[in-house]
């Protein structure tokens, strides 16, 4: 059984009560592209379901009820882990955004904070959409003479893009259980990657191992499970387990994971 974090602990740390033997934690890590579930994660992914049904304090459009306008699936994580102080409990996360934000209670905080009000994104975003307004305005009047200042902008418009997606990227460090860090062009360009895939850093592993490294948790067993209906593929089917992404995450959780036994045999892949 679980109880809720209290005031005087983490806030996103769920406490295992009266653990016992009846759930044997896993001798070795999970390999997260290919796994089936150890029961201690399975405890842990059933309590978090449960907020999810239960939770009053966002509203997301999961396609579970009778609205089926924008239905937006969601993959959620569980990571088990022990603390510095040997409590057993779990971690939570969400890929992407949920709700439109990136801070709920019970779920661990984003490793960027890309739509922070006060963030550098907002000011670039801002600026690029000023430089589309300009270049489509002058587009519309049709003039000639105009066409040498329209491809200015377009190609001032390119590299403004171009250097705030490095800046993004640069904001993404990860670190392993021996506290290392690493960028995210820095794994990409390692693995022979061209430019990191959109969304890399995202995903919900990478948020559990980075919070968990921050402090001072050690990760024993991962879970990632699809809640909601999905507006584009079949595949994706409401709390059936998946592995995590290897696009996006493999350069990344080699990393993180570097120097952590995993399961050397995996089961099945779901």
């Amino acid at each position: 059984m679980l109880k809720p974090p209290t005031s005087s602990q983490n806030a996103f740390f769920t406490p295992f009560e009266d653990f016992t033997a009846d759930f044997p934690l896993p001798d070795r890590f999970t390999f997260p592209f290919c796994y089936d579930p150890h029961p201690v994660s399975l405890l842990a992914v059933e309590m978090l379901q449960a907020h999810l049904e239960s939770q009053q304090d966002w509203q997301h459009n999961f396609g579970l009820s009778d609205d089926t306008e924008h239905v937006i699936g969601k993959m959620f994580g569980v990571l088990v882990v022990e603390t510095d102080e040997a409590k057993i409990g779990y971690i939570a996360a969400f890929s992407g955004k949920l709700a439109g934000g990136n801070h709920h209670a019970r779920f661990v905080p984003p490793i960027f904070d890309g739509v922070a009000a006060d963030g550098f994104l907002n000011a670039g975003m801002t600026a690029l959409s000023r430089m589309n307004d300009e270049i489509n305005q002058l587009e519309f009047l049709e003039n000639e003479l105009l066409r040498p200042q329209i491809s200015d902008l377009k190609v001032l418009r390119k590299n403004h893009s171009v250097a705030l997606q490095h800046a993004i990227f640069d904001q993404y460090n990860f670190l392993n259980q021996a506290g290392e860090q690493k960028s995210l062009r820095a794994l990409f360009a390692d693995a022979s990657y061209k430019n990191p895939p959109a969304g890399a850093g995202e995903c919900a592993a990478p948020k559990l191992l980075q919070y968990a490294f921050q402090n001072k948790m050690r990760p024993l067993a991962l879970a990632e499970f699809w809640w909601g209906k999905s507006p584009k593929s079949d595949f994706w089917k409401h709390r059936h387990f998946y592995p995590a992404c290897r696009e996006k995450c493999a350069p990344i959780l080699a990393h993180m994971l570097s120097g952590i036994e995993m399961d050397a045999n995996p089961v099945s892949e779901n």
